[in-house]
Order: C-alpha cells, then structure tokens, then sequence
C-alpha cells in the first residue's frame, strides 16, 4: 500500500560555497536563512551515502517549504554539469505574483536567464508563465506564475 505525504518538507540543493550562495538567495530572492548548522560522521555518511561526510548547510524557508543549501566540505563535490533534460536534474519553481516584473529585477541585478518570461496560452496551464534562471553554482530555478483568476 502507497504512502501518501502530506506536503514537501524540504527540498536540497547542493553547493560550492554556502556562505556566497546564502547571500545570494538573500540577496535576489530576499530568503533570511533561519539557521546554519555543521554536521559530520558515521551516522551522516552512512544516511547520505557520502563516504566521510562533513557538511555545512542552511535552512531558507519559502513559503511553507524550505530550501536547504548545502555544502559538502569533504569530501567536494563535481560542479553542477546536468541539461533539464538529464535524468536526475531537477529544479524548484519560485511562485511570484508578477513575473515580469520580478524577471526584470533579476535580470537588471545580473542573474542569468535561459529566456524572457514564456507566457502558456494552451491547456490546463493557459494564462500561467514561467522562465527558468540559475544560481550562483548553476543550478536551474524558475519563476512561475499562476493564471489570475478571471
């Protein structure tokens, strides 16, 4: 029999250096981390299947999701080399009320989009939009808006 969750507790991201990437997400994105915590041994390697793990990371909480960045400082990880297309690449969508308007903040701040704002004017999402951007360490994000309500 299926569980069946009751929300997404948090979602993680790896990266090179917590303290650059946690000014960044505050800074672009306004997200305060509500804590910073260092972690290491057995347990930890063994539940992350990271031979000799020694972790920092930080809690950014959207909404009621958090994100969780992390930095592996042993051992160091590959830089991010994923396509969307890449079978395990994956990506968070930031929810905002005006897309265009938070696209060009971002873009005027140096952040780098794949493309303008793509407005869906077919199916189940009609009147929704969205663009994708990356971070520091280039880990795909988007932005998304929802349809307004007519």
């Amino acid at each position: 029999m299926a569980i069946k969750p009751k929300a997404v507790q948090h979602v993680g991201i790896p990266v090179s250096n917590i303290e650059r990437s946690l000014a960044w997400y505050k800074e672009m994105l306004g997200l305060e981390p509500e804590f910073v915590m260092e972690s290491s041994g057995e347990p930890l390697s063994t539940s992350v299947n990271v031979p000799n793990a020694d972790l920092k990371f930080g809690f950014l909480r959207v909404g009621n999701t958090i994100v969780e960045l992390l930095e592996y400082r042993s051992p160091r990880g590959r830089a991010q080399d994923r396509r969307n297309n890449d079978v395990g690449a994956m990506h968070i969508a930031f929810e905002v009320d005006d897309i265009e308007d938070a696209y060009r903040k971002l873009r005027d701040r140096g952040v780098k989009f794949n493309s303008p704002p793509v407005w869906i004017d077919h199916g189940a999402l009609a009147g929704c939009a969205f663009c994708y951007f990356t971070d520091p360490d280039n880990v795909q994000l988007e932005l998304f808006q929802v349809a307004r309500k007519k």
